[in-house]
């Protein structure tokens, strides 16, 4: 029997989709999360993020890992056949799981670290990629879309995304 093949492991919104144009229903008051996440279809992808999906399936099995809500699947499996990216398990946040990311995302690294090796994770989020070495994991912060006080708000404070 083999050895499962090591998981690199990338984050969606701010890493391989570029969720900037979509800001603005988070700026206001309330915050429009149905339209936030109902203009995700139309986010432009990142270059830099593609192309290190792409690199890191050549050598190991890709896992997506994302706070966005998982009533966001069929949107997020379009998004990716639409931009060729390589194949792999799309893991999102559940119904109700309103966590900050950093809690959220380090619970489902050990959880895919049962399994296979988690070589890497790829991730825009400060406190994602703190918790995550803290906790023993290589990262490479994916520092491509510029910092983004509202998307890191949504993320880590109001665990939305």
């Amino acid at each position: 029997m083999s050895e499962p093949r090591a998981l690199a492991v990338l984050d969606i919104d701010g890493v391989l989709a570029d969720v900037r144009h979509r800001l603005v229903h988070l700026e206001q008051r309330p915050k429009d999360w149905a339209a936030f996440f109902a203009a995700a279809p139309e986010d432009p992808p990142l270059a830099k993020g593609l192309d290190a999906a792409r690199r890191l399936a050549e050598v190991h099995e890709v896992v997506y890992l994302s706070g966005r809500p998982e009533r966001c699947r069929a949107d997020t499996v379009a998004w990716f056949a639409q931009h060729g990216l390589p194949q792999g398990r799309i893991l999102l946040r559940p119904a109700g799981d309103h966590r900050p990311a950093r809690l959220f995302k380090i619970e489902m690294l050990h959880q895919l670290s049962a399994r296979a090796p988690v070589v890497v994770l790829v991730d825009d989020d400060p406190a994602v990629c703190r918790a995550a070495m803290e906790a023993g994991y290589d990262v490479l912060p994916a520092d491509w879309m510029g910092e983004q006080p509202t998307l890191f708000e949504a993320q880590e404070v109001e665990g939305q995304t």
